[in-house]
């Protein structure tokens, strides 16, 4: 099973699910949004992710998210598809519906809603999971919403597992980063999720990032991405604490799928921030000052 290749410092977004006036997903804005992304220069794209809103959708429309990323990206960066479930047979549902829609790999929880499972049990669902998986999987290590953080036993073993090739970790937590790539093989991926973290995380030999205001300010990360490979740190560092932390801490206050929707729709990516209950948009003002952080970070670039 090939993983995709992403090269140092490679930056994807969880790309937003965009929503028209009936309250439907708006295919059209989905596909245009994910070519401009392309275009900008970043490394994969990935639908049906937490700010992609994957739980507020039905099966069919995170099956129609995710072919028309699939059709937008058009085999011009990879493709990792968003399939957490609470149950074995929901995840390989939905790994076998990625696998249909041409997705490259998938990104998989640990199971919501049971939030006190032994290390034992987190296991037995991983291996579960990756038994005759039908594409990559990414393990996706998100405590604040699943309840728990991947035990470092437990990703160190799965690890070994020929379809599993990669984490993205947005525990927040460096401490576990740096035990995610001590610990795992040296082709096995990890990307920092927490957009913030990014930077600080490359001395300890993360991957690249999955973050979602990368599709937000896509030139800003384009520009970290190649400060990066090119060692220039002075750069990178700049990048880090003018443009991506202040934007991060304005928009981590108000939720990332409304936040980054209301950052989008400022910068014209998508025609409106609409979302879904239970996620509400920040009042007028707080959108007003992320535009603002939007404006100060593009002009960082």
């Amino acid at each position: 099973m090939t993983a995709p290749e992403f090269r140092r410092g490679a930056v994807s977004p969880p790309i937003v699910t965009p929503f028209d006036a009936d309250g439907d997903v708006d295919t059209d804005t989905l596909a245009d949004h994910v070519a401009t992304l392309v275009e900008v220069g970043l490394d994969g794209m990935v639908p049906c992710g937490t700010t992609g809103e994957f739980a507020s959708l039905t099966d069919e429309e995170r099956r129609t998210v995710v072919e028309t990323v699939v059709d937008a990206a058009d085999g011009r960066v990879p493709v990792i598809a968003g399939a957490a479930d609470t149950s074995v047979a929901g995840v390989r549902e939905r790994l076998e519906a990625a696998d249909a829609a041409g997705a490259d790999a998938a990104l998989v929880t640990l199971p919501y809603y049971h939030n006190s499972t032994a290390p034992a049990g987190q296991r037995a669902f991983l291996d579960a999971v990756a038994d005759d998986a039908p594409l990559p999987i990414y393990l996706y290590d998100i405590p604040s919403t699943v309840g728990e953080p991947i035990d470092p036993d437990v990703l160190a073993a799965v690890a070994e597992r020929d379809p599993v090739v990669g984490v993205k970790d947005t525990s927040g937590d460096v401490s576990a980063v740096d035990t995610a790539v001590d610990r795992t093989p040296d082709e096995f991926t990890v990307f920092q999720g927490v957009d913030a973290l990014l930077y600080p995380s490359v001395s300890l030999g993360v991957d690249g990032g999955i973050h979602a205001l990368s599709q937000v300010i896509p030139e800003v990360f384009v520009a970290l991405g190649e400060a990066i490979r090119h060692g220039d740190d002075e750069r990178a560092l700049a990048l880090h604490r003018r443009a991506v932390g202040p934007l991060f801490e304005r928009c981590a206050d108000h939720g990332f799928a409304p936040a980054t929707k209301v950052a989008a729709a400022h910068r014209g990516f998508i025609p409106d921030p609409r979302v879904r209950p239970p996620l509400t948009l920040p009042d007028e003002d707080a959108r007003e000052e992320i535009r603002a952080d939007v404006d100060a970070a593009l002009d960082t670039v």
